[in-house]
C-alpha cells in the first residue's frame, strides 16, 4: 500500500494542541449559543428548528477539524468533544446554581387549564405548535390539559385534567348500565333456548 495513504490516514495536518483546542472552543460556543437561542430550538417544534440543528453541526464541522481529514485527527477531535462533555456535565452536576444558569428553568406554559400567552411569547411558541406537541402525547386538544411545562432540555410535559366527580359518577353509571344490558341479553338468549320446542 502506498505510504502516502498511511500518512494521510494517520498524521494530522494540524498540531495536536490545535486539534484539541478547536473542539473545546466550538463546544463552549454551542453551549452558550443554544442557551441564548432558547429551549424551543432543542424541542424541534417545527421544520425550521430541525433545519437549524442539522445545519449547525455541518457549519461547525470545519471549525472543529480544520483542513485535517486524517483518521487520527478525527479521533482526537471526537475524543476531545466527549471528554469536554463529560467534564461539563460533571461540573454542572456539582454546581446547582451554575447548572440552572446554563440549562435554564422550566417554563410553565399552561397552568390550571389556562394558557399563559406571555410565556408562549417569551419562548417564541405559537398556540398551534403547542397543540402539535400535545397531539404527539395523545391529547386531542389543549382543553384536556391542566398543566404544560417546557423543560430545560426542550421537552414539553403535559398533565391532563382530572375528570370532575360528576363526570366520574356519570361514566361509572354508564359502565354499570352497559353491564346490566349485557346480562339481560345473556338471560334472553338463555330463555329463548329453553323455550324452543324440542329443547
Amino acid at each position: 500500500m502506498d505510504s502516502k495513504i498511511w500518512t494521510d490516514l494517520v498524521y494530522p495536518d494540524i498540531s495536536i494542541v490545535e486539534k484539541i483546542l478547536r473542539p473545546i472552543i466550538v463546544y463552549l460556543f454551542l453551549v452558550v449559543g443554544l442557551r441564548l437561542a432558547g429551549k424551543r430550538e432543542l424541542a424541534q417544534l417545527n421544520t425550521g428548528d430541525l433545519i437549524v440543528l442539522l445545519t449547525l453541526s455541518n457549519t461547525v464541522q470545519n471549525a472543529i477539524i480544520g483542513n485535517d481529514n486524517s483518521v487520527t485527527g478525527g479521533v482526537i477531535g471526537a475524543t476531545t468533544l466527549l471528554i469536554m462533555n463529560f467534564i461539563w456535565t460533571r461540573f454542572l452536576f456539582s454546581h446547582e446554581k451554575l447548572n440552572r444558569l446554563a440549562e435554564g428553568d422550566p417554563d410553565v406554559l399552561i397552568d390550571g387549564g389556562a394558557i399563559k400567552l406571555d410565556r408562549l411569547k417569551k419562548e417564541q411558541l405559537s398556540r398551534s405548535e403547542l397543540e402539535i406537541a400535545a397531539h404527539k402525547q395523545g391529547f386531542t386538544s389543549l382543553d384536556e390539559i391542566d398543566r404544560a411545562v417546557l423543560e430545560p432540555g426542550g421537552t414539553i410535559t403535559f398533565v391532563g385534567k382530572k375528570p370532575s366527580a360528576e363526570t366520574e359518577r356519570h361514566n361509572e353509571m354508564l359502565g354499570k348500565l352497559e353491564q346490566i344490558s349485557k346480562e339481560l341479553a345473556a338471560l334472553r338468549a338463555s330463555n329463548e333456548r329453553l323455550t324452543k320446542p324440542g329443547s
